[in-house]
């Protein structure tokens, strides 16, 4: 319960600090983090991707259901919740840079993911910064990996709509702010 109460507090305070970056005043729901594993066949993942992991308010659902032990990469830009996370999760190794994508694969010898999900806010990116993340989640991919993100509103669905198919997006409404649940498989075309 004080660990619940200390991060909501420590993640209001980063949204004061940098709301673009951060994107909510609160951490996601569980039941925002249900629904964005739910889609995750886990009996098949090797390797998934976090991006925008924050305080782990996702993180700590994939560590429960990631029963055969993937190979889970973070990202957090904010130096001081990417080293919570960091400390919370040792088995994960933790990045700095979603942009960089690629260079973390490199680094951790993985050819290319089986999901990525992603809590990035990216309504507040500039195009030229959502145009480059997507480039490194769609080279990062395998064909007919997953791509799960979280938004705020359907901003997104047109950019997502020409680089994936769009197999669901769920509304959830127990989440502030309510969030949409974006389920994008990649395309062959794009292997």
């Amino acid at each position: 319960m004080m660990r619940s109460i200390q991060e909501k507090v420590l993640f209001l305070y980063k949204f004061s600090q940098a709301p673009k970056q951060i994107g909510s005043i609160t951490p996601s729901s569980a039941f925002l983090a249900k629904k964005m594993l739910e889609s995750v066949d886990w009996n098949q993942v090797e390797h998934i991707a976090e991006l925008g992991a924050g305080t782990g308010a996702i993180t700590k659902y994939i560590e429960a259901v990631n029963l055969k032990h993937a190979h889970v990469l973070l990202f957090e830009k904010d130096s001081l919740l990417r080293s919570q996370i960091a400390e919370s999760f040792p088995a994960y190794s933790c990045y700095e840079d979603a942009c960089k994508l690629t260079e973390a694969l490199q680094n951790e010898q993985i050819e290319q993911l089986d999901c990525i999900l992603s809590g990035l806010p990216f309504f507040n990116f500039p195009q030229d910064l959502r145009d480059q993340l997507m480039e490194q989640i769609v080279t990062s991919l395998k064909p007919g990996g997953l791509f799960i993100a979280f938004q705020y509103s359907q901003q997104m669905r047109k950019q997502l709509s020409t680089l994936f198919d769009i197999e669901h997006i769920h509304y959830v409404p127990l989440n502030i702010p309510p969030a949409f649940v974006y389920v994008c498989r990649k395309r062959d075309e794009y292997a």
